[in-house]
């Protein structure tokens, strides 16, 4: 078992090139501004602070001094008109007052450097409060003559370049994340389009208007797709004319064959052989068939549920016993005549070798599954795989008399692997076989 730790972190982690790309990019970001703000308070924000508490205690301690050498109650009012003058602190004292215990009231990363200032440049008793007015703060000083309340602006206390700083930077970065974010898509796009190519011609889909695109391993990797599209399709073609010219060279000795017996009579050698040149012609036309695959016919849009109901249709009208269950599976891009071909070919199956026949679909997130259920006699778990091999044949519950050539399921799944899907055998819940074809959307 993997690392718990390792497999969570596998799944927060994005999926797509785009998103690891991105990540990659935005990561280092972060932390080289996580590291450069964390340096940046340790050291210029604390200084700065310290500086500006010291500088209100310092001018705390000149007025100290200064009402220590005056005793006339005018001197001290103009004391403290100059000090809101030029300190902008106002101050208010208050004859014969004691200070109270209670310790400061303000919680804040400012304070303790104000305390230390204090403590070292007024060296009096102090007590430190917030204001009524909350962008100010209060701090009462015990001097022999009462209590002084002085209250000052905290924009002393800091330098707005802080924020600045963080601004600025915050800004600059969703900038070039934007930059970023722009130029990764135009990157990764040629490889979404190099996907949905290969996706779609492995659908059997064409795909006429691709191109490589992009940086230069993915316009190699497009140019080997787009390489071996060509080899690809140049082998279906040679495959096809090869099969035209064997299909007209075997068809024409076992027309003269056919004809040479209608002219020798109805004896029982000539009605055997008649019988074998028939299965000899079958034989050739499933082996043509399978080889042909489904030709050359262009993918369109059809209706899944249509071309299934007029399969249905045709079965129940050869006298079989057909249940329908459709359940809306779309419409999707195939080969319409290969696709019915192969519908057709596994429901004629299960109507050769069982009584009741039951067709389902339903389209299961990006794939339309058709079920072609019978409570026939069924295949061999062991054996459903084989029954896909080229001229395979279920003797024991298969009638040799009735039964194709073998190539039914081949060509079935040939068909269905050229449309990106598949052809499978499972145990029917009717108690017979069932052919599940699934279908990529």
């Amino acid at each position: 078992m993997g690392n718990p730790f390792v497999s969570a972190l596998k799944r927060t982690l994005p999926r797509t090139l785009f998103g690891r790309s991105l990540l990659i990019l935005v990561t280092p970001l972060i932390l080289l501004q996580i590291v450069t703000t964390y340096i940046f308070f340790d050291r210029h924000f604390d200084a700065i602070t310290r500086r500006q508490a010291a500088a209100i205690a310092g001018d705390l301690a000149l007025i100290v001094d200064s009402l220590a050498l005056t005793a006339d109650a005018a001197d001290i009012d103009r004391l403290f008109d100059m000090a809101n003058r030029h300190f902008e602190m106002r101050m208010v004292l208050v004859p014969g007052a004691i200070l109270p215990n209670p310790p400061s009231d303000i919680d804040s990363v400012l304070e303790p450097p104000l305390v230390r200032a204090l403590e070292e440049r007024v060296q009096r008793p102090f007590r430190l409060q917030a204001s009524a007015r909350d962008r100010d703060i209060e701090i009462n000083l015990q001097l022999p003559l009462g209590v002084l309340n002085v209250y000052t602006s905290r924009k002393r206390l800091f330098s707005p370049t802080t924020y600045i700083f963080i601004m600025w930077m915050v800004g600059t970065s969703l900038v070039l994340f934007a930059v970023a974010v722009v130029f990764l898509r135009n990157q990764t796009r040629p490889i979404r389009r190099l996907a949905m190519a290969a996706d779609g011609f492995g659908k059997g889909r064409d795909v006429p208007h691709f191109r490589a695109e992009g940086a230069t391993e993915v316009r190699q990797a497009a140019q080997a797709f787009l390489l071996m599209r060509e080899r690809i399709q140049r082998q279906i073609s040679q495959r096809t004319e090869m099969l035209a010219g064997v299909s007209h060279d075997l068809r024409t000795p076992l027309t003269r064959m056919k004809l040479e017996l209608a002219m020798l009579g109805n004896s029982a050698e000539i009605q055997a052989l008649r019988g074998d040149v028939a299965d000899m012609e079958r034989m050739v036309d499933g082996y043509l068939a399978f080889a042909r695959g489904e030709g050359n016919e262009p993918p369109q849009p059809t209706d899944i549920a249509r071309m299934l109901q007029d399969i249905s249709v045709h079965a129940r009208r050869s006298g079989y016993l057909v249940d329908i269950d459709i359940k809306d599976p779309g419409t999707v891009e195939i080969r319409p005549m290969a696709f019915k071909r192969v519908v057709s070919n596994l429901v004629d199956n299960a109507c050769r070798h069982a009584d009741r026949i039951r067709l389902s679909a339903v389209r299961v997130d990006h794939n339309v599954e058709i079920d072609i259920d019978d409570d026939g006699p069924g295949i061999p778990e062991g054996r459903r795989e084989e029954m896909f091999k080229p001229f395979r044949r279920l003797d024991a519950s298969r009638n040799a008399a009735t039964g194709g050539t073998g190539l039914g399921l081949t060509i079935a799944r040939d068909i269905m692997r050229s449309h990106g899907g598949d052809v499978t055998l499972e145990r029917s819940p009717m108690g017979g076989l069932r052919a599940k074809i699934r279908l990529p959307v």
